[in-house]
């Protein structure tokens, strides 16, 4: 098989050290043979070479927090889409996700298995799943299509085969929703640990599931060989009451409160912030049918979400990027590293969060996040300078080329 160098440009590894220039990245199959100086690498001359022409050479972006299987469209829209239709639909996301420089997701409820082994077997083009299937919520929470006019309108159809419906309540139950979802394939689990912006009949402050419920869902991960748990927490009680259950990671994080951060650094666990998904709630309320509680919930957290995000940074929480795209569309990834940056963290310290960090949150740091050898081949080249405009990587066409596993997914240059 012929071997790929990408040369020409400056190189940032993932890691956090200066931008290096003058190095090369040698791709031999599916992962990454060399990183280091042109004189150290014999190459034959039978190589192909990707030019970076002067651009920055990037691991590939990981979004800790997607949606997948759906973009928020209006209620009469869903009604009259036909079931199968949101997985042709599903296609084009995947695509434009890793168009948008993202080669690996965790998908944050919502995708089956199918669609994992249909990418991973390369019948359609996407990045790398981790799954959580579906989300664990209580009666009336978040994630419990019920509306206040007594009918059931959930974002995404469940049950169905391989998607079991997340609604439990007590401690058994918990525990036997929790087996059905790593029976179902997830590789993470989701719960609801808090009300939520989108949801009809609850607030983001509200606390969901009891702290016994919680461990009983970290304990049954755990039993399973360390699967994680994923706590969607936007209240501080919620927050708090994941932490102390054992969850690896709080999504949202809108209400953290100085107690939650002590707890978060105690225990290591990693904050999602997801600033990009009320911004994008307000930014496509008429378009997408958003409904009026969620943006009036919106403009209700937007400035105490960033404020805790603050917080959170300069006391040395592990953050991890993620967008919860599907509140927005698909392949706007990427403008939540601008959305970081302006709200204090160093242009540098949001491509890590977005690379090396997110890679450790999924447990995958051994396979990508970094340039590194013997790592998977997961590369893009971006046209700027991602230091000097960190909001440039939100214009897909700045991604000039994209590789995951060492297959070219997307050149421009070509």
């Amino acid at each position: 098989m012929t071997k790929t160098i990408i040369k020409n440009g400056s190189l940032i590894d993932g890691n956090g050290g200066e931008p290096k220039h003058g190095q090369i990245v040698v791709i031999d199959g599916e992962r990454i043979e060399y990183v280091g100086d042109e004189s150290g690498f014999a190459a034959t001359g039978d190589e192909q070479v990707i030019d970076a022409a002067g651009g920055s050479i990037l691991p590939g972006f990981i979004d800790t927090h997607v949606h997948m299987m759906l973009e928020f469209s209006p209620i009469q829209e869903r009604l009259a889409t036909p079931f199968s239709f949101m997985y042709y639909r599903a296609a084009q996301y995947l695509k434009a996700t890793l168009d948008a420089g993202v080669t690996s997701v965790r998908d944050a409820l919502g995708t089956d298995f199918g669609v994992k082994k249909a990418v991973d077997e390369g019948l359609i083009p996407g990045p790398r799943l981790q799954l959580s299937i579906n989300a664990l919520t209580i009666t009336g929470g978040h994630g419990d299509g019920y509306t206040v006019s007594g009918n059931v309108l959930d974002l995404l159809p469940s049950p169905y085969p391989g998607m079991p419906n997340g609604v439990c309540d007590g401690v058994e139950e918990v525990r036997k929703k929790t087996r059905e979802m790593l029976r179902a394939g997830a590789e993470v689990i989701k719960v609801h640990a808090t009300g939520g912006v989108l949801s009809a009949t609850d607030h983001p402050e509200f606390t969901q599931f009891s702290l016994e419920e919680l461990k009983v869902i970290v304990e049954e991960g755990r039993f399973r060989k360390g699967v994680k748990v994923m706590a969607h927490a936007q209240g501080a009680e919620g927050i708090k009451n994941a932490v102390r259950a054992g969850v690896h990671s709080i999504e949202h994080g809108i209400f953290i409160d100085d107690e939650a951060i002590d707890l978060m650094l105690e225990n290591g666990t990693y904050l999602v912030p997801t600033l990009l998904a009320p911004v994008a709630v307000l930014e496509t309320a008429a378009e997408t049918g958003m409904p009026e509680t969620a943006v009036q919930k919106s403009k209700e957290v937007i400035q105490h979400h960033i404020e805790s995000f603050q917080k959170a940074y300069k006391a040395g929480v592990k953050i991890a990027m993620g967008t919860d795209a599907g509140v927005m569309k698909h392949g706007t990834n990427l403008r939540e590293l601008g959305l970081m940056a302006d709200a204090g963290m160093s242009p540098m310290d949001a491509i890590v969060a977005s690379t090396k960090t997110a890679a450790e949150c999924l447990g995958w740091e051994d396979q990508v996040g970094t340039l590194e050898a013997g790592k998977l081949a997961d590369v893009i080249i971006v046209e700027s300078n991602p230091l000097e405009d960190i909001h440039s990587l939100a214009n897909n066409d700045t991604i000039q080329v994209v590789i995951k596993g060492g297959k070219v997914e997307k050149d421009l240059t070509a």
